[in-house]
């Protein structure tokens, strides 16, 4: 797995900030209740021409119509995004939207250890060597 640059960290850094102040504001302006977006990760590629945003809702029902308006308003928040951002980047990555599950993927793993039949406590030990 190839590390990311110094520079796409900085790019990703800003480029999450700065969407996440836009999506507040926006949340906002359209009285939207009770929701709640969290950029969890940006990655952006070598050569900083498209940013892999992930992101997660709360509450999660409309996920999906969450993921499918922010993927119809793409090139408006990327417009918006660099005039943010005019004085820092050349040129804004294409925004790729993408549903961050790891919180549900650890919840999982939570209560299946909780739960009766773990599999980590189960009385299936190795064999032993005589």
């Amino acid at each position: 797995m190839q590390t990311e640059s110094p520079r796409q960290q900085k790019v990703a850094a800003v480029l999450q900030k700065e969407l996440a102040s836009l999506l507040q504001n926006a949340i906002r302006r359209q009285g939207v209740p009770n929701l709640l977006v969290s950029i969890t990760k940006v990655k952006v590629t070598v050569d900083l021409a498209q940013a892999k945003v992930f992101l997660s809702f709360f509450p999660k029902e409309k996920t999906a119509q969450h993921l499918e308006a922010l993927q119809e308003n793409q090139v408006q928040l990327r417009h918006d995004l660099s005039q943010e951002l005019r004085h820092q980047l050349r040129r804004v990555p294409e925004l790729l939207f993408f549903i961050d599950d790891s919180l549900d993927y650890i919840e999982a793993i939570d209560a299946a250890l909780k739960s009766p039949d773990n599999p980590i406590k189960s009385g299936g030990s190795s064999p032993k060597k005589s």
